[in-house]
C-alpha cells in the first residue's frame, strides 16, 4: 500500500546542512545531503526508504559519519575505501570489540591486499572467486614476507617454500567478512547486489575435538579435588559453561540454597578496556541452569576458602565480587586459567585437550546417557537446536547405531537366539516357506 503524500512533513523546514527529505511520486521517500568524500571533497548523496523516518535515519547516519571525518565512499571508489569506511563507521557499532578486531585483521591481511584496488561498482563474482582460489593455494609466508622478521629464514628466503596455506575454516571466515561488508553496501544502495554471495567456497569440515571419556572424566575430577580452583573445574565439566562465563560468575548470580546459577555475562580481555565483563555471546546464552549437588558442595567450600584468603590479604584484598578470583581477589585471566588446566592434565596423566573440550565432554556424556537434545541445547545456551545437532552429529550417529543393534537383537527369530532353552508353554512358531 502506497503511503499518501505528507505535504506538511515534506515542506518542513530543516536546518542548514541537515539535507532535504521529500516523498517521490512512486511513494518512496528520498533524503539528500552533502557528505565528506575521498580526496577531502564534498558530494551530494541520496538515500531512500519506505517511510520518511527510515530515509531520514539513513541520511543522518551518513552525515554523522561524515562529521566525524570519515569520508563516504561512492560506488566508483575502491573496495579498500569502502572496507575502511565500513569498519570505522558501521561494524564498530554493531560488533563486539574482539570480533571487530578480528574483522580488522582479516581486512588488513587478506581483503585489501587482494581486492582493495578494484572499484566497488565493478567488482564481480569472478574477481572474488579468482582471489579466493589464489588465496587458497598461496603460501602465506611468501606473500607476507615473514622470513624478513625471522632470525633464520625457513621459507622463500631460504629457497624452500614451507607451503603455509590458509585452512578451509580461515578461508570461509575471510569470505564471510567480505560478504558482510558488501551486504551493507547493498543496503546503502551503493551497489545493486552482493557478488560475494554468488561465490561458493564449500562447507569446511568442523574442527575435530576429542572429549573426555567417562573414565577420563572421573580421573579429571579426582585430580582436581586438591586444586585451589577445584570448584571451577567441576562446574565446567558438569554444566558445560564456557570459560568466559565461568570467570564472569559473581556470587550474586548463585543461589546455593535453590541450586541455581544465572549466566549473565562473560569475562574477556579487550584491547581498549583490558579484562572486561561483557554481555553473553548470544541472547540465548543468558540463561539459568540447575547446579548439581557436588557443585553446590564444592562452591560452599570454595566460598569458605575465599573468606580465609580475604582475611589473609587484609587491606590488599581487591573486592571484585567474582566467584573465582586470584588469591588477592582480582579476576582471573583466561590465559592463566588455561595454564592451570594444562598443568592439571599433566599431573593427572591425561591426554592434552583444550579447556573448551570440557564443554564438548559435558554434551557428549549427556547424549550417551540418553538426555534429550533440547535439554542439552538449553544447558549449553545454544541459539538454535540445529547448532547442537550439528556439532554433536557424530555422537548421535553412534547412539543411532547402538539403537539399531538393540532393535536387531529384539527382532531375532528364536532359532537365531543362542543359548537359552525355551521354557514357555506355547508351541514354537512355524515358518512359512518362501517360494
Amino acid at each position: 500500500m502506497t503511503t499518501p503524500r505528507d505535504t506538511n512533513a515534506s515542506l518542513r523546514m530543516r536546518a542548514n546542512g541537515d539535507g532535504t527529505v521529500y516523498q517521490r511520486k512512486d511513494g518512496r521517500w528520498e533524503a539528500a545531503g552533502y557528505v565528506l568524500a575521498p580526496g577531502n571533497t564534498r558530494r551530494r548523496i541520496r538515500v531512500y526508504g519506505t517511510t520518511r523516518k527510515e530515509a531520514l535515519a539513513k541520511l543522518t547516519e551518513k552525515i554523522s559519519a561524515s562529521n566525524r571525518g570519515l569520508p563516504i565512499p561512492s560506488a566508483q571508489g575502491s573496495v579498500a575505501a569502502y572496507l575502511t569506511y565500513w569498519l570505522d563507521a558501521v561494524a564498530v557499532h554493531q560488533l563486539r570489540e574482539n570480533t571487530h578486531t578480528r574483522y580488522t585483521a582479516v581486512t588488513r591481511l587478506y581483503l585489501i591486499p587482494g581486492l582493495g584496488k578494484k572499484k566497488l561498482a565493478k567488482l564481480t563474482a569472478k574477481d572474488v572467486r579468482t582471489w579466493l582460489n589464489q588465496l587458497r593455494t598461496t603460501c602465506q609466508c611468501c606473500v607476507r614476507s615473514m622470513d624478513a622478521g625471522r632470525d633464520e629464514p625457513r621459507c622463500c628466503a631460504a629457497g624452500t617454500c614451507c607451503a603455509r596455506r590458509l585452512s578451509a575454516l580461515t578461508l570461509a571466515y575471510v569470505h564471510s567478512v567480505l560478504k558482510s561488508a558488501l551486504e551493507h553496501a547493498v543496503r546503502e544502495e551503493e551497489i545493486p547486489r552482493n557478488v560475494a554471495r554468488n561465490v561458493r567456497t564449500g562447507t569446511p569440515r568442523p574442527r575435530r575435538f576429542e572429549p573426555l571419556t567417562t573414565d577420563e572424566a572421573r580421573e579429571f575430577l579426582t585430580a582436581a579435588d586438591g586444586h585451589r580452583l577445584h570448584a571451577l573445574f567441576g562446574l565446567a565439566l558438569r554444566t558445560g559453561l564456557r570459560k568466559g562465563e565461568l570467570l564472569g560468575l559473581r556470587w550474586e548470580d548463585l543461589d546455593l540454597v535453590g541450586g541455581l546459577a544465572s549466566i549473565r555475562r562473560t569475562l574477556q580481555r579487550t584491547n581498549s578496556g583490558g579484562l572486561t565483563a561483557l554481555p553473553t555471546k548470544t541472547k540465548s546464552s543468558e540463561r539459568r541452569i540447575a547446579l548439581p549437588t557436588p557443585c553446590l558442595r564444592s562452591l560452599e567450600q570454595h566460598r569458605d576458602r575465599q573468606l580465609q584468603e580475604r582475611e589473609a590479604a587484609g587491606t590488599g584484598w581487591r573486592d571484585s565480587g567474582y566467584v573465582f578470583t586470584r588469591p588477592d581477589g582480582a579476576p582471573i585471566e583466561g590465559s592463566t586459567l588455561t595454564r592451570h588446566f594444562n598443568t592439571l592434565l599433566r599431573r593427572a596423566g591425561l591426554r592434552h585437550i583444550r579447556f573448551h573440550d570440557l564443554r564438548h565432554s559435558t554434551a557428549t556424556l549427556l547424549l550417551e546417557q540418553g538426555v534429550e537434545l533440547v535439554v542439552i541445547k538449553e544447558l549449553l545456551g545454544h541459539a538454535h537446536i540445529g547448532v547442537t545437532a550439528t556439532v554433536y552429529a557424530h555422537v548421535r550417529l553412534r547412539l543411532q547405531r547402538d539403537a539399531i543393534d538393540l532393535l536387531g537383537h529384539a527382532l531375532r527369530t528364536p532359532a537365531e537366539t543362542p543359548g537359552k532353552p525355551d521354557d514357555s508353554d506355547e508351541p514354537p512358531l512355524c515358518t512359512v516357506p518362501v517360494r
